[in-house]
């Protein structure tokens, strides 16, 4: 009866396994014939994220493949009319501040500050990372900050000194450094660049989206853009040499998609406990805009900027 039992079991595997196999097979032939039927374009990009689901270092899940095939071509998460202009930096023009608050435009290598010399902080920053065949090493971090001679606040890396705050990134150092070089990732350490942050936020979730931005988006999109920046109470406090800290930042990931355009947007509260989950702090841009009194996107046509902004994000790309 053993042998009756193992040998029954043996069998229903061999069936389940040959079941499995054509499985496989059909769905192998399914995806193929999709893969032949679009157009030129739809297959170049489909075959880049395939590829980079196999480069370790671009971080790139089957998971992803399979979630971005839908929301790219059939989900309808793309609104609005891609922007025009020059977007080797920002995208849709250069976040203007409105109201009482005036910004400074500091041009960099790889990115773009707007500054304000009233809260000696950075208002916004705008970067884009490009998808590249291999990551290369990041050169070395740099070992000190520098104060920005072009601005008239000259904050220093000392006025964070024993603060309780980190000198928190905006324009980040991996992502500019692996896409721009030495010379560029130098610039992100001056102190225009340079915001309060606690440390449970800058080394948590601050810096996973960071990485995200740095290796999945790129791998699975081809190019993202990224605008970033700080949020003020109406009194904010000040740390040495006038540093307004605040109490939250933004983040907007812009990606363009068959010239249409898919935006996700955050706040994340400076208080922000280490392992926190990132899903639960997507915003639309017309949130951050509110907060901020910054105006973005504003190159693109006004019924397009109204779709873009007012969208917000289902869930974390």
């Amino acid at each position: 009866m053993v042998r009756r039992s193992k040998k029954i079991r043996a069998s229903r595997l061999l069936r389940l396994g040959k079941f499995l196999l054509w499985l496989n097979v059909a769905a192998a032939l399914a995806l193929g014939g999709w893969y032949l039927a679009q157009p030129e374009p739809r297959q170049q990009e489909v075959a880049r994220l395939v590829g980079n689901a196999f480069a370790q270092q671009k971080h790139v899940a089957p998971l992803d493949v399979a979630w971005d095939l839908w929301q790219l071509y059939y989900a309808d998460s793309a609104v609005g009319a891609v922007a025009p202009g020059d977007k080797s930096i920002v995208y849709g023009g250069v976040p203007q501040a409105g109201g009482l608050v005036t910004q400074r435009v500091l041009r960099n290598q790889a990115y773009l500050v707007g500054y304000s010399e009233t809260l000696a902080n950075p208002l916004w920053a705008a970067y884009r990372v490009v998808d590249l065949k291999r990551i290369p090493d990041s050169p070395p971090r740099p070992e000190r900050f520098e104060t920005d001679a072009r601005t008239m606040a000259r904050v220093a890396a000392a006025d964070y000194t024993g603060s309780g705050y980190d000198r928190g990134h905006l324009a980040p150092n991996y992502a500019i450094a692996t896409r721009y070089g030495e010379a560029a990732q130098r610039e992100t350490f001056l102190m225009s660049n340079i915001t309060p942050q606690r440390h449970a936020l800058n080394a948590g979730l601050w810096k996973e989206l960071e990485m995200k931005i740095a290796t999945s988006y790129p791998a699975r999109y081809g190019e993202v853009w990224v605008l970033t920046g700080p949020i003020f109470s109406a009194g904010p406090q000040k740390l040495r040499g006038g540093v307004a800290v605040p109490e939250a930042f933004f983040l907007i990931v812009i990606d363009e998609t068959e010239s249409r355009l898919r935006t996700q947007a955050f706040i994340i509260p400076q208080e922000t406990p280490a392992g926190s989950v990132a899903n639960a702090f997507l915003v639309s841009i017309d949130e951050i805009e509110r907060r901020t009194g910054l105006d973005f996107l504003h190159e693109i046509e006004d019924e397009d900027e109204r779709a873009v902004e007012a969208q917000r994000a289902s869930r974390l790309w």
